[in-house]
């Protein structure tokens, strides 16, 4: 399930340096990621876990990451409690584990999809597949 929000108006002004190519695509993303119903903009962890933790297992949000080196940060609950997991952006994709794609909406389409039959696992998570 999805831990829905309204999005925050505009694009933020943190984003370091883009080519124009990738900008066009992080822009591009943004604005679909802003119009889906789990993308709560800046939230820092704390927050994020804390609207988790009475949420069921598998709810999920995507936050601005609070680390300088990352964009986004996907924040699920899970059976041992809320955790967080970086979205890269790298040469114009959004990364998470071995998923990747040009748009943020649809990178987590591909998770949900592929971790119903091949469960993730992140050190973040201790040993906990996420699926």
């Amino acid at each position: 399930s999805v831990l829905p929000s309204p999005a925050p108006p505009g694009l933020p002004d943190r984003f370091r340096m883009f080519r124009s190519c990738e900008w066009e695509v992080l822009e591009r993303s943004l604005n679909i990621l802003q119009a889906s119903d789990f993308y709560w903009g800046p939230l820092s962890v704390g927050e994020a876990h804390a609207k988790l933790q009475r949420e069921p297992v598998g709810t999920y949000l995507v936050r601005d990451s609070s680390q300088g080196n990352c964009l986004f940060s996907l924040s699920v609950q899970m059976p041992t409690g809320p955790v967080s997991l970086r979205i890269s952006f790298q040469e114009g994709y959004f990364r998470l584990k071995n998923w990747f794609s040009d748009c943020v909406v649809r990178l987590l389409e591909l998770v949900v999809a592929g971790t119903q039959n091949n469960p993730l696992h992140f050190d973040e998570m201790g040993g906990t597949p996420l699926v």
